[in-house]
């Protein structure tokens, strides 16, 4: 393996073949960047092999970066010891240069001793600190359920107090309360003692100490858990596979081994479902600890067993696993893969997660992550921006308000006089906020929000201030709401006690006529019947026996009072009223993302944001990079080119058809019939000169039927089937694989048979289930073709809020105001995406027809990405664009027509 050379010459990787030029280029600048602790945004085409780089990049800077700090402490080591053995020499030359200066002898030999002595004590203090963290964390591994006991007693003491009092209570007259069904004591809130945290202070320093100290690491993260196992399988094949200590995490979904819980379906339930059985272990733990046992049966997961999660851990660390190769070993070792992961990564090197697990603040601590002095690698983060604000948004829905107002009153109605004050006053809370934000949206708690009608629809927005007064809850202390939410588990104990009383439902046909009967009939409602709005359908969980489960909107409702937590100007609440109360809904929009994002730059050593098409940059620097108080000579730029040779790609501007014709797709004309006729035989001479595969992408689903019906009244559609087979993209994701397969089979027979019909075309949209991550290479998309400028809704209220805000805190570009700006990079981003499917290696060739005149400004070009930008000829006529197609297509040897 060689060494990265640090000569003026470049610098040299391990790498599994001979890399090309690019790559050696793209792997120095990595190095650079992570030696220097700095941001960086690197660009690297699909088919220029950027995760490999990424990894022997990365990985050769953190073998280099331990073995630098392995060679400071031997060195540090060996200067303690020769300071020692000189400082034995009484009458050596330290002697001489002291007495030099008619020092007693005696002071001499005291300072002598004296320094010898600090360095002993420093040694042993540093061997006493290592040893007692040794055996902290020795007595933490083999005793970690013992920590529970104290805490259990105290409770049961607390619980046997409390039933003595309730059996006196109902064996007395007037006694209140009804007795708690076996197993239901459970249920109950435990006492809330506090609203501090001060006191927990010593608690948690404690355990900190106690913490395994993590080494340096790379945490790599994507966004699809297939592009993480691919990442994953690319570092098996590379140089580090054998030697580099790599961990998978992933969402108890994709790595439960318990079957029962699996078959919960959704995330929610088989979070809660693993919380409960976890809290279980323990308590069973405890009890055996104190020798005591309780009536009834609770469940516990036999998957989670310390020592057989250690055993897991160990096994993790030795070998290069990807999730699917973790899980399997974990069903043979009868271990959960989800906690022994989480237990390796104090000692891994290279941790890959998914995006929500390392960018979302309380996920990222609960997985126990820890980001001071590492290094992160966000990969596929052409969409990072956007990825960060959904995290941080929110929707509620008034189905879900009122669902959850009900079940809390009747919980809390049905353990009154079991629960503390405290935890009285903070339900009470809870439910007039349920009721306010109810009142929003015009709706009664008292009443089915099915058939509560809106009487004016609409969309507004406030601002989080605004809306706190609008809804009448700005008295109410949504941290110490939020907090309590948190440590109480209350939408934990509210799901339930809901399973307990209802257990679960089959969804029976839609009754007819309206269903009246307040609260508890809605609640049965919701089990009983589909609305076909969806509003009741997002609480259901279907599992495998088909059974639904109601999913506990609390939680939804957590998340908004959480997200109205954020600095006033960093957010806005979108009203939004539609037919019912049940479907109108209350959004918080995340405005400002870099105030999260400023956390993980702030901690981490250095951050790279890398993907294949992050054009324009210019997003990123300001909106996430600067916006989070990052200085600018911190940023590093780089995008290489593609391994492609020049000629192998044709990006074209074409600014009018065959008859002359203006290309401008603007809204208001796009649906002019001469722009439809004209973009038809555009397509119609295409077909005639491209072989395989023709892509199509229309800016929206509106615009794709509307000039489809056109071209199916003109007769274009079955002109074009004579050269190409049509193919349509599903508006359904299930049926994706299946017209692929298709399309994929018609190009193949069609280059093996010598027909008219010359390959398939295939009609997509922009932002639709094939312009991202859908490889269309070599014949299956030798030219894409862009009709018109896919801008976004610009009347959308959201949109038009995040311009608004852009404009206030970012300065103009050029003299163009950054909601603007915002506009256009959004479009560009989407045109990159679609337009970069169809090169994916080295061989591949395409043609790329941009159709719309305004591709030819300045600004617009100059945010395509550099290897295309550099390529691309603006042709004002069809004429010569035509006969340049028609060239390059020639100087790949393939068969071509005369145009139409």
């Amino acid at each position: 393996m060689d060494e990265v050379a640090q000569s003026s010459g470049p610098m040299k990787f391990p790498f599994p073949f001979q890399p090309y030029l690019i790559q050696e280029q793209f792997m120095t600048e990595l190095y650079r960047v992570l030696e220097d602790g700095k941001v960086g945004i690197f660009e690297s085409p699909t088919g220029t092999g950027k995760s490999l780089s990424l990894i022997c990049g990365s990985l050769a800077w953190l073998r280099d970066f331990e073995e630098k700090k392995r060679r400071l402490e031997a060195q540090a080591l060996a200067a303690e010891g020769t300071e020692e053995n000189g400082e034995q020499k009484t009458d050596g030359s330290t002697s001489a240069v002291i007495g030099s200066v008619s020092e007693p002898d005696w002071v001499t030999q005291f300072l002598q001793k004296k320094e010898e002595m600090d360095v002993k004590n420093k040694i042993k203090e540093d061997q006493l600190r290592r040893k007692k963290r040794e055996e902290k964390l020795q007595q933490m591994r083999h005793n970690i359920q013992l920590k529970f006991a104290s805490k259990r007693r105290r409770e049961e003491d607390d619980e046997t107090i409390r039933l003595l009092r309730l059996s006196q209570q109902i064996l007395s007259p007037g006694g209140e309360g009804p007795a708690l069904d076996q197993g239901e004591e459970e249920l109950v809130l435990a006492e809330y003692e506090s609203d501090e945290e001060a006191k927990k202070d010593s608690e948690r320093d404690d355990e900190e100490d106690c913490e395994e100290e993590h080494v340096t690491k790379i945490y790599y993260c994507s966004r699809t858990h297939s592009q993480l196992s691919q990442f994953v399988r690319e570092l098996q094949k590379s140089p580090f596979g054998n030697e580099t200590r790599l961990v998978s995490l992933a969402s108890r979904q994709n790595m439960c081994v318990n079957e029962d819980v699996r078959r919960l379906g959704t995330v929610q339930l088989i979070n809660d479902r693993c919380m409960e059985m976890q809290k279980n272990k323990h308590d069973k733990k405890s009890e055996e600890v104190e020798g005591k046992k309780k009536r009834g049966s609770r469940l516990t997961c036999p998957f989670y067993a310390y020592d057989q999660m250690q055993f897991l851990r160990d096994k993790i660390l030795v070998e290069v696993k990807d999730i699917e190769q973790l899980v399997s070993r974990a069903r043979e070792v009868k271990a959960c893969p989800y906690y022994a992961s989480r237990y390796a990564i104090p000692a891994a090197q290279l941790v890959v997660l998914p995006y929500q697990t390392l960018l979302h603040d309380s996920t990222r601590r609960a997985s126990g992550i820890k980001l001071k002095d590492q290094v992160v690698i966000v990969d596929e983060a052409h969409n990072l921006i956007d990825t960060i604000t959904g995290m941080y948004s929110s929707q509620v829905t008034g189905a879900q308000l009122c669902q959850a107002h009900s079940q809390l009153a009747q919980y809390m109605e049905r353990y009154r006089s079991r629960l503390k004050a405290k935890n009285l006053m903070y339900i009470k809370q809870i439910l007039f906020l349920l009721e306010k934000l109810l009142g929003v949206l015009g709706g009664n708690v008292k009443q089915n929000p099915n058939f509560q009608k809106v009487s004016q629809q609409g969309t507004t927005l406030k601002s989080i201030n605004d809306f706190l007064f609008y809804s009448q809850v700005d008295n109410i202390n949504l941290f110490k709401v939020r907090r309590y939410c948190v440590k109480s588990m209350i939408s934990r104990k509210l799901f339930g006690f809901t399973e307990k009383l209802k257990g679960t439902a089959v969804v029976n046909p839609v009754k007819e006529g309206p269903k009246t009967g307040g609260l508890q009939q809605f609640l049965q409602n919701l089990h009983e019947k589909s609305t076909g709005e969806g509003a009741a359908d997002a609480l259901l969980a279907v599992s495998e026996d088909g059974h639904v489960r109601s999913a506990s909107p609390l939680m939804q409702i957590e998340s908004f009072l959480s997200a109205l937590t954020n600095a006033n100007q960093d957010g806005r609440v979108l009203v939004q009223l539609q037919g019912a109360v049940a479907q109108s809904s209350l959004k918080f929009l995340m405005l400002n993302p870099a105030v999260h994002f400023a956390e993980v730059l702030k901690d981490c050593r250095s951050v790279i944001i890398a993907g294949g098409t992050m054009q324009p940059v210019s997003a990123f620097k300001q909106q996430l990079l600067i916006a989070a108080g990052l200085q600018p000579d911190r940023i590093v730029e780089f995008s290489c080119g593609h391994v492609i040779p020049p000629e192998n790609i044709l990006p074209i501007v074409l600014c009018s058809g065959p008859t002359n014709h203006q290309l401008e797709f603007t809204y208001e004309k796009r649906g002019v019939p001469d722009t439809m006729d004209e973009t038809g035989r555009i397509l119609a001479n295409l077909c005639n000169v491209v072989p395989g595969g023709l892509v199509c992408f229309f800016p929206s689903y509106d615009y794709e039927k509307l000039i489809l019906d056109h071209w199916e009244k003109t007769g274009l559609l079955k002109r074009l089937a004579v050269k190409k087979k049509i193919f349509q993209e599903p508006k359904k994701a299930g049926q994706v694989e299946q017209v692929l397969s298709e399309y994929s089979r018609c190009i193949k027979l069609s280059s093996q048979s010598a027909g008219p019909v010359t390959g398939a075309l295939l009609f997509s949209v922009v932002g639709g289930k094939m312009s991202e991550g859908i490889n269309f290479s070599d014949d299956l998309g030798r030219c894409v073709v862009m009709v018109g400028m896919p801008y976004p809704n610009i009347r959308s209220p959201e949109l038009q809020e995040k311009m608004s805000y852009l404009d206030h805190t970012l300065p103009k570009t050029n003299g163009v105001s950054a909601g603007k700006v915002l506009i256009e990079n959004l479009c560009m981003r989407a045109v990159n995406q679609s337009i970069g499917r169809a090169i994916r290696h080295r061989g591949d060739y395409a043609g790329i027809v941009l159709l719309d005149h305004r591709y030819s400004r300045p600004s617009v070009l100059g945010k395509l990405p550099q290897w295309i930008r550099n390529r691309t000829e603006v042709k004002q006529s069809f004429g010569p664009a035509f006969a340049s197609i028609r060239k390059f297509f020639q100087t790949k040897k393939t068969t071509f027509f005369s145009p139409s």
